[in-house]
C-alpha cells in the first residue's frame, strides 16, 4: 500500500500540473460517472493530502476524495492522451498532462462536511504543517498497545505503513513490542522527529531509502543509483538476513495481521540511542 509520502508527492504534482485551471474529468470504467460529471470542466482549486488520503477541491461542497488502497495507482503523463487501457476509474485532463486513476480503494465525491468528518477520524500527519505531535504524545501516553501496533493506527498517526513503521523503530533503537505509554518525552520526541524526517525524505525522493550516511558505503546496486549500499532499508523484508549494523539475523512476526521486521539486538531496549553507538 502506498504510504503517506507517495500521496503527498502526488498531491504536489497534481497541484503543479492541474490546479488553477479547468480540467476535463471522466470515468472510462463507468464506476465514477456521476462524480466525474459533477466536476467535469470545472476549475481545480487545489489538491491536498492527509495521510494516505488525497483531496481534490473543485469549489464549495465539491471535493473528490481518493484513497489508493493496496492496488491503486494514479499515473500522470504528458498529453496528448492515449485511449484508456485497463480499468480507469477516473481520468483528469489538463492543458499539458493527464492522469489516470486505477484500482483505488475509494474514489468518491464529498461535500465539505464529509471531508471534515473523514479528516476528524485521521491522526496527525507528520508531513502536514498543521500536525500537532502533542496529540500523538497524549495518545501514546494513554495506550498499552505496543509501538508496532500504534504506529500503524491511522487514527493516531496518518500516513505510516509497514516500511516506515519498521525503519523508524530500528533507527531509534526501540523494541517494537514496547508499550507506547512507556516512552518518556525525549524518546517520543526522537521517534516523531525521525519518522517526520524519513517521510519528508521519501516525499522528496519519490521512493523510500532509510539507510543513514554512516552506513551508505556499500557497492552500488545499479549504476544509475549512485553510491548506495545493496540494501536501501535496514529491516523491512530482510527476514533472516544479517543486520547492517550488528550482523544479527533480522526477525519477523505478524502484529495485528501485518508483517513486522526488526533486529533483536539493536532493538533490545526501550530507549533511544544513536545508530553510531551500536
Amino acid at each position: 500500500m502506498p504510504e503517506g509520502h507517495t500521496v503527498h508527492r502526488l498531491a504536489r504534482l497534481q497541484r503543479r500540473r492541474f490546479a488553477g485551471r479547468p480540467v476535463a474529468v471522466s470515468s472510462p470504467q463507468g464506476r465514477f460517472t456521476t462524480g466525474a460529471g459533477a466536476v467535469d470542466g470545472r476549475v481545480l482549486d487545489g489538491v491536498d493530502a492527509h495521510g494516505k488520503h488525497l483531496f481534490q477541491y473543485f469549489g464549495p461542497d465539491t471535493v473528490v476524495h481518493v484513497h489508493l488502497g493496496l492496488w491503486g495507482r494514479f499515473g500522470n503523463r504528458r498529453r496528448p492522451e492515449t485511449p484508456p487501457r485497463g480499468q480507469v476509474r477516473m481520468r483528469i485532463v489538463g492543458d499539458s498532462h493527464y492522469a489516470d486513476l486505477r484500482g483505488p480503494a475509494a474514489c468518491e465525491l464529498l461535500d465539505d462536511a464529509g471531508v471534515a468528518a473523514l479528516r476528524a477520524r485521521l491522526g496527525e500527519d507528520p508531513l502536514r504543517a498543521d500536525a500537532d505531535p502533542e496529540r500523538v504524545r497524549d495518545r501514546f501516553a494513554r495506550s498499552r498497545a505496543p509501538l508496532a501496533a500504534l504506529l500503524m493506527d491511522q487514527s493516531v498517526i496518518a500516513g505510516v505503513g509497514n516500511v516506515f513503521r519498521a525503519e523508524t523503530l530500528f533507527r531509534t533503537g526501540l523494541d517494537p513490542m514496547t508499550p507506547a505509554r512507556e516512552l518518556d518525552d525525549d524518546t517520543f520526541a526522537a521517534l516523531w522527529a525521525d519518522l517526520s524526517a524519513m517521510l519528508r525524505d521519501g516525499e522528496r525522493r519519490g521512493r523510500i531509502e532509510t539507510i543513514l550516511p554512516a552506513h551508505d558505503d556499500g557497492p552500488p546496486e545499479t549504476p544509475a543509483r549512485g553510491p548506495v549500499c545493496a540494501s536501501v532499508v535496514y529491516t523491512y523484508r530482510r527476514t533472516g538476513r544479517p543486520c547492517l549494523v550488528c550482523g544479527t539475523p533480522i526477525a519477523h512476526r505478524a502484529v495485528r495481521a501485518r508483517n513486522l521486521f526488526w533486529c533483536p539486538r539493536c532493538q533490545a531496549g526501550s530507549t533511544v540511542y544513536p545508530l553510531g553507538d551500536r
